[in-house]
């Protein structure tokens, strides 16, 4: 029954971002190409031989939400960044383990090197050798984790495109771990909520033996609302969110503008968040 109710409130979330019900103006979801119906197709003029039609047909169909994370914004301001990933774990109680080894990530610092060990680290700016970058789940568009599950406790939530997780269906293989190529998943060796520092009711806080991840904020986006570390680099820039699929989006905007690269591309899981150095 548990696990009914948690799938059935995820899919809600992604059909109310879907229906753009009181989204912010930054998560533009609801353009025509991005949810186009078929209903559009029979809609065009007997005398365009079909060309509107092709055009539709060319376009990525349903919402496929995205990150650009720009890092000219954070380079020379970390606690930015730091306000970012703390406003992550305080909206999904995400435990502070000191031991190292046993840490909970969901949105967390890095060096470019790590982050980026595919890009030429040769000659790059001592900003960028000196800078933390933040990294997360990818929400891949192929991704490695959900074909590893064995219980379908990580799927790709067919609305928006975020990979989701139902934590009552894991069973703790940690197959995921060992096919995400980001190492973006974390597991739950010991009871993580005695370290859970600011408490948030409204998000369900895990067990001992679980895996889990950045979930794009889905919860949040139900509501209308920016993802956590979206909303508090608001006017910045530095996180900008959206539909990859609407050429109108301010995220679409952003990537026909700027030159971005994304994490590991040869592993070919085609990560959606994009990143400005």
């Amino acid at each position: 029954m548990m696990d009914n109710k948690r799938r059935k409130f995820l899919k809600m979330a992604g059909a109310t971002v879907l229906a753009g019900i009181s989204a912010p103006a930054i998560v533009k979801l609801t353009s025509t190409s991005a949810v186009a119906s078929g209903e559009g197709d029979h809609a065009a003029p007997a005398d365009s031989h079909g060309a509107e039609k092709a055009h539709a047909e060319q376009q990525p169909a349903g919402v496929r939400l995205g990150m650009v994370i720009d890092m000219r914004k954070f380079y020379h301001d970390q606690p930015l960044l730091d306000k970012a990933i703390t406003a992550c774990i305080d909206a999904h109680n995400v435990p502070q383990i000191p031991d190292k080894k046993n840490e909970i990530k969901w949105i967390w610092k890095t060096g470019y090197g790590n982050a980026f060990p595919e890009h030429t680290q040769a000659h790059r700016s001592s900003t960028v050798h000196e800078s933390s970058f933040p990294v997360l789940c990818n929400h891949c568009d192929n991704p490695s984790c959900v074909k590893a599950c064995p219980t379908k406790a990580t799927f790709v939530n067919d609305t928006n495109g975020i990979v989701a997780m139902d934590f009552h269906r894991c069973i703790g293989c940690r197959f995921c771990m060992a096919a995400c190529p980001y190492g973006a998943r974390s597991f739950n060796w010991q009871n993580p909520r005695p370290f859970v520092k600011n408490y948030n009711a409204d998000f369900p806080t895990r067990m001992r033996g679980v895996v889990e991840k950045c979930n794009f904020c889905g919860e949040r986006l139900a509501l209308g609302l920016e993802p956590a570390c979206v909303e508090t680099c608001k006017g910045t820039g530095a996180m900008v969110f959206g539909d990859l699929n609407d050429p109108t989006s301010d995220i679409r905007k952003v990537l026909d503008s700027e030159f971005t690269i994304q994490r590991k591309p040869s592993a070919g899981t085609r990560p959606s968040v994009f990143y400005i150095v």
